[in-house]
């Protein structure tokens, strides 16, 4: 088949249709540009704001922790407006905090405007994958998958612009990068603009003829079940840390490794994810499936764990291929991972809360961003062993989730009474 036929044919077999489509093309523009930014932020914050190193550890914490009130807030409002005037109004809000980092130095209000950005990232995350879920219907894992590679994408592309810009090595150049990134943002909200609004269970039309129930919709905050599932997914997503944090420190602070490996396993981790996401998304193509991913998924993390330790006991070329091997067992546990929370985090939440409950879900990603750099620096410090305790760790919650989550998968979904929404 030709290459352009081929491309054509993939398109319209993407869940959704053009909305799901529309809102791929928003994950890539959003990607881009948070590639743009991320990976200079700490330089433009030292290079051209002037902050001590202090200052800006400081800064990126405080505003992190800030920020993790976006996801839950984002899921609430969700349930209450609709998804294509929410979306847009958070990435104008994210435009406006990017913006505002090019106006000033004080150091008050590059903590409020970066704090303000955080909780609108945390909230989009939230508010996008609600769409996607609502949009793709049955067919969400793989409109998961395509969403996910469509945004690593994004991601890589942004991170190699950004290197290009930084060979300049100035003022001006990260300036623009950050003006990118702010751009990103509103091009992201033009495109959503132009998306239907999906169906949602959580608002329905209130008429004469049918005023609508008054009940008040599930609270997550009183789930117990879905709480202690949150709970095991912040552990599960450490493998986060592991190639922000974990990776690099363990290769500079070992003589085994050569110490410009660290980047490459980054480009490996994004190439295996755009390369491998989709294809093994349909092991976890459903609720069942998703729950018995989490079986094999606890011994790659295992896997992964070992063979982090045994690469301090070799030279320097089986030190290399163990290093290697450990990322690519991070990244396979990254991926099923992602196939498994998708599943999971939706079918756990009542359709009329959905919101509100992937709100307190995206909270797990937030605190993991904060226990996840001490958890590995944690395994660091202690070698080898370490290494095995934290994958062994992270493996045994894997099956404690998937006996958490049993009892409640096995059951009717929960039925809770819609929302009302006064027709006009």
């Amino acid at each position: 088949m030709h290459p352009i036929r081929r491309a054509a044919a993939w398109s319209k077999g993407i869940p959704g249709g053009r909305d799901g489509r529309r809102m791929l093309a928003v994950a890539l523009v959003d990607r881009v540009g948070s590639g743009l930014w991320a990976s200079v932020s700490v330089l433009y914050f030292t290079y051209v704001c002037g902050l001590s190193v202090a200052q800006v550890g400081t800064l990126v914490a405080a505003a992190s922790a800030i920020g993790i009130a976006g996801a839950p807030i984002g899921g609430r409002l969700a349930d209450r407006f609709p998804l294509t005037r929410v979306l847009p109004t958070v990435q104008l809000l994210r435009a406006l905090a990017s913006f505002a980092l090019l106006t000033t130095d004080d150091y008050t209000l590059l903590l409020a405007f970066t704090a303000v950005g955080a909780l609108g990232d945390r909230a989009a995350s939230v508010l996008t994958r609600l769409y996607a879920t609502r949009v793709a219907g049955p067919d969400r894992v793989r409109y998961q998958a395509v969403q996910r590679t469509v945004a690593n994408a994004g991601w890589a592309l942004g991170g190699l612009a950004a290197a290009a810009a930084l060979a300049l090595n100035t003022s001006t150049a990260y300036q623009w990068l950050l003006t990118g990134d702010a751009l990103s943002f509103l091009a992201s909200a033009l495109l959503i603009l132009r998306c239907a609004e999906p169906p949602s269970p959580s608002r329905t039309i209130a008429t004469s003829k049918n005023p609508g129930p008054t009940a008040r919709p599930a609270n997550p905050w009183r789930d117990r079940t879905y709480l202690a599932y949150v709970a095991t997914e912040t552990v599960l997503s450490l493998h986060d840390a592991v190639f922000k944090v974990g990776l690099p420190l363990w290769i500079a602070h070992t003589d085994n490794a050569p110490h410009g490996l660290a980047p490459l396993l980054l480009v490996l981790n994004n190439v295996l994810v755009v390369a491998l996401q989709v294809p093994l998304a349909r092991f976890g193509a459903t609720t069942t499936a998703a729950r018995n991913l989490l079986v094999p998924l606890s011994v790659v993390f295992v896997l992964g764990g070992a063979t982090m330790a045994l690469s301090a006991t070799g030279g320097p070329l089986l030190a290399t291929l163990l290093v290697t091997a450990a990322a690519v067992a991070f990244t396979l546990a990254e991926i099923l991972h992602a196939t498994v929370s998708w599943e999971l985090s939706v079918a756990l939440a009542p359709a009329t809360s959905q919101g509100a409950y992937l709100g307190v879900h995206g909270l797990a990603q937030s605190a993991q961003r904060s226990v996840g750099p001490l958890a590995v620096t944690a395994a660091i410090a202690t070698g080898p062993i370490g290494w095995t305790a934290f994958g062994a760790t992270i493996g045994l919650t894997c099956l404690i989730q998937h006996r958490t989550v049993r009892d409640r998968l096995a059951r009717t979904p929960l039925s809770v009474p819609p929302i009302t929404v006064s027709e006009h």
